[in-house]
């Protein structure tokens, strides 16, 4: 039943719409650009479902960008550009990633760190700034941007090292392993473990600054306020510099996304990797 309540919560119409409709002439739109389908042994699968979306301010130059993963349990959902970014001065990369069952964990993450990899390689072409690329998603996205992002395995792949990330902003992502990894081992949802696909298993003191944003605890799905404190609790004890934690009071899993996404923004403001608070 909880894998239920996240799918039908997760990708709440009024923040993801598709194409942007709201879009600025002085703002530009590239769609279903691919970013794994050059590589040896890509599948017709990979080729059609590997695809990302890249929305940048038309004359500037020098922005930040941040990489959006859609939320859907790992098991469905669609890329698009979320309309509070609209208009904001901030490239916005949404991508697609393979779903489950068709595939299984490493599948997804290794889509998730193609993306990162494309924009770090890509991003200075359509005039963004490489120092100021952030990771964000909702839900089953927020869990793929925190994996991408303390694991460094699966960046080092596509010769990325994961502290070149500006900062991490999971919007109510799980910090323990994903329910659907865990479907994929055998383990009842309501289970939970922590293993090497669970983002509090990587805590390190040298990861990118992270801003750790949650629904109301008694609105929020399965736990997901408390697992956040522990991850920002342990990612104090080991000594990190800038990771925070912010509980939006009365917004259920859904909902929270509205308010969250001006805290981002906020956060984008005064980070640059490589650069001290």
């Amino acid at each position: 039943m909880e894998a239920k309540a996240e799918l039908e919560n997760d990708h709440p119409a009024a923040f993801f719409d598709g194409p942007p409709r709201a879009m600025s002439g002085d703002y530009r739109l590239h769609t279903d650009i691919a970013y794994r389908a050059e590589e040896e042994g890509a599948t017709d699968y990979m080729k059609t479902r590997c695809r990302l979306d890249v929305y940048t301010p038309a004359a500037r130059k020098g922005f930040a960008t941040v990489i959006w993963f859609h939320g859907g349990g790992i098991s469905n959902g669609q890329k698009s550009v979320p309309i509070p970014l609209l208009n904001r001065g901030v490239g916005v990369v949404s991508a697609n990633y393979r779903l489950s069952p068709l595939v299984e964990s490493p599948e997804y993450l290794e889509d998730a760190a193609a993306t990162v990899a494309w924009v770090f390689h890509h991003i200075e072409e359509y005039g963004g700034d490489p120092a100021r690329i952030f990771v964000s998603g909702h839900s089953a996205g927020g869990y793929l941007a925190s994996m991408v992002g303390l694991d460094k395995s699966y960046l080092a792949e596509f010769g990325i090292d994961a502290d070149s990330i500006a900062g991490l902003v999971p919007f109510s992502g799980h910090s323990i392993t994903h329910f659907t990894v865990r479907k994929e081992q055998g383990i009842p949802g309501t289970q939970p473990t922590v293993d090497r696909f669970a983002p509090l298993f990587h805590v390190r003191k040298d990861a990118p600054p992270m801003l750790l944003i949650t629904g109301d605890r008694e609105r929020e799905i399965m736990g997901r306020y408390e697992e956040t404190a522990y991850f920002w609790r342990m990612m104090r004890v080991v000594g990190h510099p800038d990771c925070s934690l912010r509980e939006l009071g009365g917004f259920d899993h859904g909902g929270m996304p509205e308010p969250a996404f001006p805290l981002m923004l906020d956060f984008m403001e005064t980070r640059k990797a490589g650069s001290p608070e």
